[in-house]
């Protein structure tokens, strides 16, 4: 077949060209904008699941409902080590810009806010302003987002948005990719300002996506985050909404899959999205003809699994350091022998056990691990991978 006419998408936060299975959630997000923009009570939003599974894909797609609805949106993503001030400050000027307000001095106001939160580093303005600016052209407003405690001046911010974006009857949205990786007094701030604004009714609401331990890192912060968002886990599509991912866009193709090629392309993706791309685009590239059959899906196998052992797997395993590695392998193996090779976590204290070792000579491995992203614990004495099919990979691999 046409490798050129190849209508798959592997590619990480890349949209697939059928956003199958997110139906429930797209709707939804439409009457939260609704009722914001008219000042109605609603929580934020946090996206939660394990990589693969189309978060930032969701989370792009939300942003661009908000912008077909007139809103200002601004995106970010956060990084391990990285303070909130400088990545927010450039989205939430993108989402000024974006919001189209017409009064110049109100837009110039919010403005040099935010310019002022940017430049203000506790102990670090001076050098701060010499070494990065936001781009705004216009003065800082002192006095106003700018007193060094985060939670303050993220809250003195939302407010000044809030109310620009409420002249114009829109919203503010601002969307945060790896929401995990915010350092702790930024996920205090960002949860009291979420509270701010549940409060007054301003039209600025946060979404977030992240991994299945997100929600734990909020309610470490604040124990009112539980009420403050609305979660949702993001999941493996099922079965109906894997066939359509493949079959909508083979069929603008003029192409199709024979029943039994979906059922083996199903079985071997796991209903995984990014997994499904990965095996459509291989499948695609070496099928002789439509409709593709599962003769095909065979032969293309193969060719999917080194794609994913090298770009999706094998990059992540690359990070770990030795005795990382036999961390995760034991961690692999525990799953096995509970007789759950896909299992969602096993027991710390089973991987010590594995492994031969106390559990706490394995601390430094495991908080490692986590902070690079490799595993996540969703509770206490619990841990899992944060790839699906990860354990597999690692048994195959040796």
């Amino acid at each position: 077949m046409d490798p050129i006419r190849n209508p798959y998408a592997p590619g990480a936060g890349q949209r697939p060209p059928e956003l199958a299975g997110r139906d429930e959630q797209l709707a939804a997000f439409d009457v939260v904008l609704e009722r914001v923009a008219k000042g109605r009570p609603e929580r934020s939003l946090v996206l939660t699941g394990l990589r693969g599974v189309g978060k930032t894909v969701l989370l792009n797609a939300l942003r661009g409902a908000a912008v077909r609805k007139g809103w200002g949106t601004g995106k970010l993503e956060a990084r391990p080590g990285q303070g909130l001030r400088r990545p927010l400050s450039s989205a939430l000027h993108q989402a000024v810009r974006e919001l189209g307000h017409r009064d110049e001095e109100s837009v110039d106001h919010v403005l040099g806010v935010i310019k002022s939160f940017a430049h203000r580093d506790a102990g670090t303005a001076a050098k701060l302003k010499d070494q990065w600016s936001p781009g705004i052209d216009v003065a800082a407003v002192r006095g106003r987002a700018d007193s060094g405690d985060i939670e303050i001046d993220l809250v003195e911010l939302f407010t000044d948005l809030g109310g620009l974006a409420a002249d114009v009857g829109k919203g503010i949205g601002i969307f945060i990719d790896e929401m995990q990786d915010l350092g702790p007094d930024d996920v205090s701030a960002l949860c009291a300002a979420c509270h701010e604004l549940s409060q007054s009714g301003l039209p600025v609401i946060v979404v977030g996506a992240g991994l299945p331990h997100l929600p734990a890192v909020l309610s470490a912060s604040k124990s009112y985050s539980e009420r403050l968002f609305r979660y949702q886990r993001i999941d493996r599509l099922a079965r109906d909404a894997a066939d359509r991912a493949l079959e909508a866009p083979a069929a603008d193709e003029e192409a199709a899959f024979e029943p039994d090629a979906l059922a083996a392309m199903y079985d071997a993706t796991g209903g995984y999205p990014y997994f499904i791309q990965a095996y459509g685009k291989a499948v695609w590239d070496l099928a002789p003809r439509s409709p593709i059959t599962t003769a095909d899906v065979a032969v293309a196998a193969p060719e999917a699994e080194s794609e994913l052992a090298v770009g999706f797997f094998g990059s992540r395993y690359e990070r770990a350091t030795p005795g990382e590695r036999d961390y995760l392998m034991a961690m692999a193996d525990v799953a096995v022998d509970q007789d759950d090779a896909e299992g969602d976590a096993v027991l710390s204290a089973d991987v010590a056990a594995r492994l031969g070792k106390k559990p706490q000579s394995l601390s430094p491995a495991r908080d490692s691990l986590l902070k690079k992203g490799l595993v996540y614990s969703g509770e206490r004495g619990r841990i899992a991978f944060t790839v699906p099919h990860f354990g597999r990979y690692l048994r195959e691999r040796g």
